[in-house]
């Protein structure tokens, strides 16, 4: 079982934004996709979870292609957590996370029992429990993103797409909101800012630039002095975290390269 995308291509006027993108999340993997902004991550994720139109036989779960899915069928399958979220009507806490159960209903049928459970434990999971009747526009910004990891693991999909998932949280809810991820019995594919998230949490990275995938591993393989100097522009010193076991990514700012040519 996997996901699978290939020869992707999406232009934008005489813009190319994909070129030609092919790769393959297989089961039970937790794959980070890291580049520079304006690389085209999010519009990759776009075609995934279908805001963008994907050709017909260009992305694929489990062999099937995606644009033969009903929606309802689709998100069964698999859950998103996007960057933009705008509503235009307000909603409870609760009434977000409910939402997730939108793939595992009939037609008009209410909340049962253990919709109500799982909300709850959703909830507790992602540090909101006592928030369910707080109007969801009224959190912060770091409120709501927990809000839809909640939503998330109420669908009780098999794939999980989200799009720089720890965006607008402190540090302690970064780690518990990847934690969380991590613990999941799912396929996970998730754009990520922190390379030294990326690096601690995933099992593989992709690494896009320019539109095309120019580098794919595992995080000690594809996080290199090198890559980061050529597709970030900065110089890093990567040592080994003798307590994790993982690369902890160490980025030199001028002033420091200026003193060291001393």
């Amino acid at each position: 079982m996997s996901l699978y995308v290939k020869n992707l291509d999406y232009q934008i006027g005489n813009d190319q934004i994909l070129k030609q993108i092919s790769l393959e999340i297989r089961d039970g993997e937790f794959v980070g996709l890291v580049g520079p902004n304006g690389c085209g991550k999010s519009t990759l994720l776009k075609h995934i979870y279908r805001t963008y139109k994907p050709k017909g036989g260009t992305i694929f779960l489990d062999g099937k292609d995606i644009t033969e899915f009903s929606a309802k069928k689709m998100a069964g399958e698999l859950a998103v957590m996007a960057q933009e979220n705008q509503l235009e009507f307000d909603f409870t806490v609760r009434d977000m996370v409910m939402f997730g159960r939108y793939a595992h209903k009939k037609f008009l049928e209410g909340d049962t029992a253990k919709d109500r459970e799982l909300c709850e434990q959703c909830l507790r999971e992602v540090g909101l429990t006592g928030y369910e009747n707080r109007s969801y526009l009224s959190l912060s910004g770091g409120e709501k993103q927990r809000v839809l990891l909640a939503r998330v693991l109420m669908q009780e999909s098999r794939y999980i797409v989200l799009d720089e998932p720890t965006n607008h949280l402190d540090v302690s809810y970064q780690y518990q909101i990847m934690d969380i991820l991590r613990g999941q019995n799912v396929t996970v594919f998730s754009s990520i800012h922190d390379l030294n998230l990326a690096a601690l949490y995933c099992d593989r990275i992709l690494f896009l630039y320019q539109g095309k995938i120019v580098d794919s591993g595992t995080p000690e393989a594809v996080l290199t002095q090198e890559n980061i100097r050529k597709y970030f522009g900065i110089e890093a010193q990567i040592t080994k975290n003798d307590v994790t076991g993982k690369i902890q990514i160490y980025y030199l700012p001028g002033w420091v390269r200026k003193k060291a040519c001393k």
